[in-house]
């Protein structure tokens, strides 16, 4: 028995064809995105291509002044040091020196404070004179100072008062309230002798806030400037060197100043035994005179 076999036609489902239209029309919206967005990349890389050429010299240059920035040594906020150096040079012409010295502390903002001029045994000139300079130029100012001559010597000191300066505002702080309370109670006293009392603890408070004040004036003069006490001395002639081969002129020069001196320390010895020289003489003399004749004369026989 024989089968007949007919071939048979599937026809496509509708969802397999909706969802390839759907796959496709995917497809081609990425496409489209991609191409856009390669575009809008393309556009975004050159304006950041074309931003960064000046920005990053902008920032090279923001770079550069803040390396020069960093250079510059920092200043000290908020801390007081005294500052002092003594010197001494020997320097050719002292006056000439000294009147340099005064024009470096003027310049730099400063003033001149005690000066001394006198000469050695030697007959030297020699001067001592402090200067006062600001502390932003006081380096400069040490260091000319400290070059116009030979450097004999040099100390430098710094001294932190930073806590005095601190304990002394708070201190006035404190005592400018206790005044302010004591007139207040003043203000509203009545009995006289509450008010005598009162007076007499506003003279305390008011003296001790004054004693105060003159102690800021005074750390305050001493951080704000720099006190540099400079001491010239002059360089003594150079003496020329001796010949070592003596001469006939030098021999005399020499045989005299010995015979000179062999007189000299004669006269010192005969001066010296004068006074008993004439003291014996004076005796002789006496016993000459008036003790041997009174003396018993003894016959030639005996």
């Amino acid at each position: 028995m024989h089968l007949s076999s007919t071939p048979t036609h599937t026809r496509p489902r509708p969802l397999a064809l909706l969802a390839a239209a759907l796959f496709a029309v995917a497809l081609a919206l990425t496409g489209c995105s991609g191409a856009g967005g390669d575009a809008g990349g393309s556009d975004a890389d050159d304006k950041a291509a074309g931003q960064a050429g000046p920005g990053n010299s902008g920032a090279g240059g923001k770079a550069d002044s803040s390396d020069q920035q960093a250079k510059k040594p920092p200043k000290l906020t908020g801390v007081h040091i005294i500052r002092t150096a003594h010197l001494s040079v020997r320097v050719k012409d002292v006056p000439d020196a000294l009147d340099r010295a005064r024009t470096a502390a003027e310049d730099a903002g400063g003033l001149v404070g005690d000066e001394t001029t006198d000469r050695d045994g030697h007959g030297h000139e020699r001067s001592r004179v402090t200067l006062r300079v600001p502390q932003e130029s006081y380096e400069d100012v040490l260091d000319q100072l400290a070059g116009s001559g030979r450097l004999l010597e040099r100390n430098v000191t710094a001294k932190d008062v930073t806590d005095q300066v601190v304990d002394v505002e708070s201190r006035i702080k404190s005592q400018r309230a206790s005044v302010a309370r004591v007139r207040e109670l003043m203000d509203r006293a009545e009995k006289l002798s509450d008010v005598v009392t009162l007076e007499g603890e506003l003279g305390t408070r008011q003296s001790e806030l004054e004693a105060l004040l003159a102690q800021q004036d005074s750390l305050k003069d001493r951080t704000s400037l720099a006190t540099i006490t400079l001491r010239l001395t002059e360089t003594p002639p150079a003496t020329p060197a001796a010949d070592d081969d003596p001469d006939l002129l030098d021999a005399l020069s020499g045989g005299w100043d010995a015979f000179t001196t062999t007189l000299k320390w004669i006269g010192i010895a005969l001066a010296a035994v004068l006074p008993f020289a004439a003291l014996l003489g004076v005796l002789v003399f006496l016993f000459i005179r008036f003790l041997r004749p009174r003396l018993p004369k003894t016959p030639p026989g005996d």
